[in-house]
């Protein structure tokens, strides 16, 4: 597929832009995937495009799903690209650690008009690095959140382990749970050692236009379910202008995804491989599928009435 690459240096963000086949003034910032150009990112544009939507794929850096004091102003910078090139309508979807940017940025920049969080968390956490140090594959950065705004860390709450510790606890619990990754304890740790203080919680009330959170009870990562609930608890009690959407799944695990999604990604052997990275998605295969298909609808429905109205 054509599209534009953008250079942090050059440009002021890291991402690719993929413009629909069907000629559109709407875009959507995708954060999905270790990279804009990689399997996972082309994966999303072309589930976008299938809704005539241009697609600004985006990713902290080059195969990297590192996130530590990431600029939320690369996000400023690429809706600013997209409205100077014919966009006038602009949304973001994010997943995992992602959805929980993707809620920074909309509660940030008011041209964001809908914000789809798929398993996110309410607060900003502490930032973290993916590569290998020590035999570990992640280690939390010192002194640093996964957003920064105006060169400064967005306040966070730490992580009551550190490193080597930290990765050491979610590799016994993965092992443990039969997990790909399970890190729902050192959140859960952290949370109940009083390190999540009030300046942490993002300030949902302040996105604009529409609002979409997807989660699932079973999830292993974090208690996104939990975090939702919060959110809209926060919103009921709290002067807010978006209209929102709560999708809460009894199964789904923490791959939330569209079932068109998946199989795009994977026309065979999707199930399997949601099956091997979860141990609930084991137990409950059909019903991880019907959440997957049920999401389908719903999120087909939240785009297109976005996108056709004003």
């Amino acid at each position: 597929m054509k599209h534009l690459h953008f250079e942090p240096e050059a440009d002021g963000f890291y991402g690719a832009y993929w413009e629909s086949k069907t000629p559109s003034d709407t875009a959507m910032i995708a954060m999905l995937g270790d990279d804009p150009e990689d399997y996972m990112g082309k994966t999303c544009v072309k589930w976008l495009h299938t809704y005539g939507i241009n697609v600004m794929s985006m990713s902290p850096g080059k195969k990297n799903y590192s996130h530590h004091n990431y600029p939320i102003e690369r996000i400023g910078s690429a809706i600013e690209w997209l409205k100077s090139h014919g966009n006038k309508k602009i949304g973001i979807v994010g997943a995992s650690t992602t959805a929980t940017v993707a809620l920074v940025a909309a509660s940030h920049y008011h041209d964001i008009t809908l914000t789809i969080a798929l398993t996110p968390s309410d607060f900003v956490w502490q930032g973290f690095a993916q590569g290998n140090r020590d035999g570990c594959k992640e280690w939390p950065v010192e002194n640093e959140s996964i957003v920064s705004i105006g060169g400064k860390p967005v306040p966070f709450m730490p992580f009551v382990y550190k490193h080597p510790e930290y990765w050491q606890k979610i590799a016994k619990a993965s092992k443990e749970h039969g997990d790909s990754t399970y890190s729902k304890d050192m959140f859960d740790d952290s949370e109940a050692a009083g390190l999540l203080k009030e300046e942490h919680f993002i300030p949902v009330e302040n996105i604009g236009g529409k609002l979409v959170l997807v989660g699932a009870e079973d999830d292993s990562l974090w208690d996104t379910a939990k975090y939702i609930r919060r959110m809209d608890n926060r919103l009921k009690s709290r002067p807010h202008s978006c209209k929102y959407s709560v999708y809460l799944y009894e199964h789904g695990t923490h791959f939330v995804f569209p079932e068109s999604v998946l199989k795009k990604a994977l026309p065979v052997g999707a199930d399997m491989l949601v099956n091997m990275c979860f141990s609930a998605a084991k137990k409950f295969p059909d019903e991880c599928k019907a959440m997957r298909i049920d999401l389908d609808k719903k999120l087909t429905e939240e785009i297109l009435d976005w996108k056709s109205n004003n």
